[in-house]
């Protein structure tokens, strides 16, 4: 395959989607489809980016899947479960030219948001613009129904800021379930997926690692109806063997109104898979005039708000009216309550065995693991423009409603609140994901691909991206072609399944900016230039996604050529742009020749960022290719560890459980030590001048 050409620290650089055939029956049929709003620019194709003196980044050799590609079938591909990684999945597979078919329990639910509506953050609203970069749809689909855009981290460095949007989480839905419908090349399936249809016996001959082991070749329907695939993307979210607790009530689902996926959790267990158990919750949704808004703080979006796509049309966005949010807290008579009704909580009293988020806790655990505080914060957030519901972010919990009840009651403006619903937690089974290879295939089960919470991640980011991966390699397979894998410096995508693939995780897995070493490469506005060239030679970005990418570059580079030859005071405006007091737009204003190429400010902004921060960028590409000379050491899928002398015990326990791929991420597994990198190095080179 052919590639194109920070937390805050201390560190000086951190500071910075034929024949459509629907297999329903009953529910909605929305009218309308959601205009596609991709503008075609016609381009010189040679335009290549402004920053030519920096080295490129060497080539990754192409790379077969490690599974044969398997026989004939109904389906190419079947993705089982219609939230953010199933939606992805399915449409990326479609964009492929591959037969798609998607099941989900209701047709009419494609997108839904189960807990927080919005979109982005630190470090999700980088993988949102990688989506977009992409071809997908996470990024356009929020920005039509975006009611609040803000940009994180805009006090600190450009590594670091990030694109967040409060969404109208009916108007998102809606949005998502219309392209569904309106994809041609994809069939819809309402129902329970029960059963994963598997062959068993010798596959030797295909080239399998074993000699024996399942093979999937469809789904099985709850009404006994057999959807036969090549191969198969379960995307069940937190659907798996869930339950839901408030108190000492529980309800097997995962999420309220719809069941839980147990008949397929049992069928899983046939694959003898490590599994674990996860817990996730959503805080209560209030009533939104129950709520005294006088006197709480007001957090508007920014005054000039930016899309996550580049085919929005900047002259009418945002499209939906704009609103606050309001920001309120929580006070010491709010723990005092929440403190003498832990017991009634299943995370303290043990119904739960499941392990939170860390990053995203309870209100019960804020209590108690931040016992000095007395006070935390609560973001009010409406749900949707014509909605009554608002979400009370900051207070997820599970305890009794009586509980919900009186500790939200202390909480200021929140006195009279009445409750649209009350919060509740999910526990719910995973697979442990150092059984996947990096395209997101179970290693030892061919045709079957995970992505999403079902893989121990959390947030619908995350979901969505490991969904586009799953669906465009699952299709990649079943047309014989290479494998599509991003690296940790090509993209935060690459950063997660490449930590995912050597971990076993035990809370659920959260992206952040400070978990991608190369920060200052993947800024959320050079997502396209890092991924729309390989997306489009793929056949994964369209002709004008890739276009409209050419004709930005080439404006940023005869920018850039302007800057070069411009001089103020002896310097040219390059040289002054280094300096962190000058900005672009102020040199835009005492040049006129500068203004002979439109740039929006965003393009300026990129621009700025590549000339103020060049050297470290050098740098960090230097690293790269350092980083590379080990990711290209590959291993053996047969190599084995458990015999090799002069490693430590802890290291070769390690290598032999979750079998990295190459030697970098080897050396990334927790408890393989530099010596244990450099002896295994040894060993593999033996190991390949012996074959």
């Amino acid at each position: 395959m052919n590639h194109p050409g920070l937390e805050p620290g201390t560190d000086g650089v951190g500071q910075s989607l034929g024949e459509r055939a629907v297999r329903i029956s009953g529910g909605n049929d929305p009218d309308g489809e959601h205009e596609r709003l991709n503008v075609r620019c016609a381009t010189n194709a040679a335009v290549v980016p402004a920053m030519k003196q920096i080295p490129e980044i060497p080539q990754r050799p192409d790379r077969r899947h490690s599974h044969p590609t398997p026989g004939a079938a109904d389906w190419d591909v079947i993705v089982v479960g219609g939230g953010h990684a199933g939606v992805e999945a399915a449409l990326a597979a479609e964009r492929l030219g591959v037969r798609v078919g998607i099941v989900s329990f209701r047709r009419d639910l494609f997108g839904e948001m189960s807990c927080n509506p919005a979109i982005g953050g630190l470090g999700k609203g980088q993988i949102v613009k990688e989506i977009d970069a992409l071809g997908g749809l996470m990024g356009r689909a929020a920005d039509a129904t975006g009611i609040q855009f803000r940009m994180l981290n805009t006090r600190k460095g450009a590594a670091v800021r990030a694109p967040r949007c409060q969404s109208d989480r009916f108007e998102y839905r809606d949005l998502v379930t219309r392209e569904i419908e309106a994809c041609e090349g994809l069939s819809i399936f309402e129902g329970e997926a029960a059963e994963l249809i598997i062959e068993d016996g010798s596959h030797a001959h295909l080239g399998l690692n074993r000699a024996t082991g399942p093979w999937v070749r469809g789904v099985r329907l709850g009404d006994g109806t057999e959807l036969r695939a090549r191969s198969v993307i379960l995307t069940t979210g937190t659907f798996l063997r869930s339950v839901m607790h408030m108190g000492d009530k529980q309800v097997e689902g995962g999420r309220v109104g719809e069941r839980s996926a147990s008949r397929l959790a049992e069928d899983i267990t046939r694959l003898d898979l490590a599994i674990g158990r996860l817990k996730t919750g959503t805080p209560p949704r209030l009533v939104r005039d129950s709520i005294n808004w006088s006197g709480l703080e007001e957090q508007h979006g920014d005054e000039w708000p930016r899309p996550f796509a580049w085919s929005t049309d900047r002259q009418s966005f945002p499209v939906l009216e704009q609103e606050p949010c309001h920001i309120t807290y929580t006070r010491p008579a709010t723990h005092e309550i929440i403190r003498g009704s832990l017991h009634l909580a299943p995370m303290y009293s043990g119904a739960i065995q499941g392990v939170g988020p860390r990053y995203c806790p309870s209100v019960e655990d804020k209590v108690t693991r931040f016992a000095e505080r007395d006070q935390h914060q609560v973001f009010l957030e409406p749900e949707g423009l014509g909605s009554d519901r608002i979400y009370a972010n900051g207070i997820s919990t599970s305890l009794p409603e009586e509980c919900q009840e009186a500790f939200v009651h202390t909480i200021p403006g929140l006195e009279s609140a009445r409750f649209h619903r009350f919060g509740y937690a999910v526990e719910y089974d995973f697979i442990q994901p150092s059984q996947l290879d990096d395209t997101l295939c179970l290693r030892e089960v061919p045709g079957l691909y995970l992505a999403g919470q079902i893989n121990g991640t959390s947030g619908y980011e995350e979901a969505a991206a490991q969904g586009l991966i799953a669906g465009v390699n699952a299709a990649l397979w079943t047309q014989e072609r290479d494998a599509f894998v991003l690296g940790r410096h090509e993209a935060y995508i690459g950063v997660m399944i490449d930590d995912l693939v050597v971990t076993r995780p035990v809370e659920p897995y959260r992206m952040f900016t400070s978990r991608a070493e190369y920060r200052l490469l993947l800024r959320q506005d050079n997502a396209d230039m890092r991924l729309t060239p390989r997306a489009h030679e793929i056949g994964l970005a369209s002709d004008e996604q890739h276009d409209a990418l050419l004709a930005r570059l080439h404006e940023i580079k005869q920018v850039r050529g302007l800057c070069d030859g411009l001089r103020e005071g002896g310097k040219s405006l390059t040289e002054l742009l280094r300096r962190p007091e000058v900005r672009l737009a102020e040199l835009v204003e005492r040049h006129h020749e500068l203004t002979q190429v439109s740039l929006d400010p965003e393009q300026l902004e990129r621009l700025e960022t590549d000339v103020k921060y060049e050297g470290y960028i050098k740098n960090q590409l230097e690293e790269v290719q350092r980083a590379r000379r080990q990711e290209g050491v590959e291993i053996p899928a047969d190599f084995e560890f458990a015999g090799l002398k002069g490693l430590a015990q802890e290291a070769r326990q390690k290598l032999e459980q979750l079998r990295p791929r190459t030697l970098g991420a080897a050396s990334r597994i927790d408890g393989v030590r530099p010596p244990d990198v450099a002896l295994l190095s040894v060993f593999l080179e033996r190991s390949r001048r012996a074959r």
